[in-house]
């Protein structure tokens, strides 16, 4: 890969997506470099030729798929499932007791662990009471076959052995002959997943209570970053919080959110 190949794929990923491959071209050379050469390309420009004239769009989906990292695991920072619980839900509980509608946005839901994560918090928590209120959440990334692995909701006995015991019972069922277990239809029904682009203009009709948008913006550059967070400090109501990665922060002079616990921001 020459270096006017990796600024090509650079400023592409960057316009279009606002990801930052900056001094990353090893990266990107070594998650390419099998699919353009098993794909018959001769150079990664005659690649992106292709790519820049394909108008289905398919060959750009598969570059996002090929170069955004997916790293996730179930109860991920779990300290951020505990303020959930004891913070954020009894807050909610009470500002919603007439409408029962909460608004929660997992905005990079990479392979699904961290929505079905917060769908189990609040299944647990609203029990019996849970058929009353409306739960769902909004669960987006930019990935569509990381998507495709979130919605069909089948993980190995490895991926869910930090959950409680009792959900493991009560949400996930063992996948005969295999070492793997796949969702509810409870815990499915609990969370909606479509493909979002954080660059572009967010399609809320509503207000959200809650977005987590943990461990994403370290691939953005700060202008990006900034210009995504003042987009979620808009989208949420007063008093609604963001949940970053405990690596992220915010620059609480240009979006005035308050830190009210480490990674954990409120409007």
């Amino acid at each position: 890969m020459t270096e006017e190949e990796f600024l090509r794929i650079r400023d592409y990923l960057k316009l279009r997506y606002g990801i930052d491959m900056n001094h990353k071209k090893t990266i990107v050379e070594g998650r390419l470099e099998n699919y353009v050469r098993q794909n018959g390309y001769l150079s990664y420009s005659q690649y992106m030729d292709a790519l820049e004239s394909d108008v289905s769009g398919e060959m750009e989906k598969k570059l996002v798929d090929i170069l955004t990292t997916n790293h996730t695991y179930f109860m991920r920072e779990s300290e951020h499932f505990d303020y959930l619980r004891k913070e954020v839900l009894p807050w909610l509980k009470k500002k919603e007791a007439i409408n029962k509608d909460l608004r929660i946005w997992c905005a990079a839901s990479s392979s699904g662990e961290e929505p079905y994560t917060i769908a189990m918090v609040l299944l647990d928590y609203f029990g019996l009471e849970k058929n009353e209120w409306d739960t769902q959440i909004l669960a987006t990334d930019v990935s569509t076959a990381i998507l495709t692995e979130a919605i069909c909701g089948v993980y190995t006995s490895e991926q869910i052995a930090p959950l409680p015991d009792a959900w493991k019972r009560r949400f996930f069922k063992a996948v005969p002959g295999e070492d793997c277990y796949r969702v509810t239809d409870e815990l499915k029904c609990e969370v909606l997943y479509r493909k979002f682009n954080l660059m572009s203009p967010f399609p809320l009709k509503r207000k959200m209570h809650v977005v987590f948008l943990r461990n994403v913006l370290i691939y953005f550059d700060d202008n990006t970053k900034l210009q995504i967070l003042k987009k979620v400090y808009d989208c949420l109501e007063p008093g609604g919080y963001l949940f970053l990665g405990k690596t992220e922060t915010i620059n609480r002079q240009a979006v005035p959110f308050k830190l009210v616990s480490p990674a954990i921001f409120r409007k």
